[in-house]
C-alpha cells in the first residue's frame, strides 16, 4: 500500500504543509545542507582559482619567450 504525501496532508492546515514541515527538514538537515553548499563553493572557487593560476603560467611563458626569442626569427 503506497500512501502519497497528498493523502498524509490532506486534512492538515496549510501553514503545516508549507511553513512547519519545511522548517522540520531544514533543522535537522541544516549542517549536511549547510555542509553541501560549502563543499560546492569551496570546489567552485578552487577550479576559479586554478584555472587563473594556469592562464597566468601561461602568459608569464608566452611573455618570456617572446622577449628572449625576438631575434631569431619568429
Amino acid at each position: 500500500m503506497t500512501v502519497s504525501v497528498k493523502e498524509i496532508t490532506a486534512g492538515l492546515p496549510w501553514w503545516v504543509t508549507w511553513v512547519l514541515i519545511p522548517a522540520i527538514v531544514l533543522v535537522v538537515f541544516g549542517g549536511l545542507i549547510m555542509a553541501l553548499v560549502g563543499f560546492i563553493i569551496g570546489l567552485l572557487f578552487k577550479v576559479l582559482l586554478a584555472a587563473a593560476l594556469i592562464a597566468g603560467a601561461i602568459f608569464l611563458v608566452r611573455q618570456f619567450m617572446s622577449t628572449s626569442s625576438s631575434g631569431s626569427g619568429r
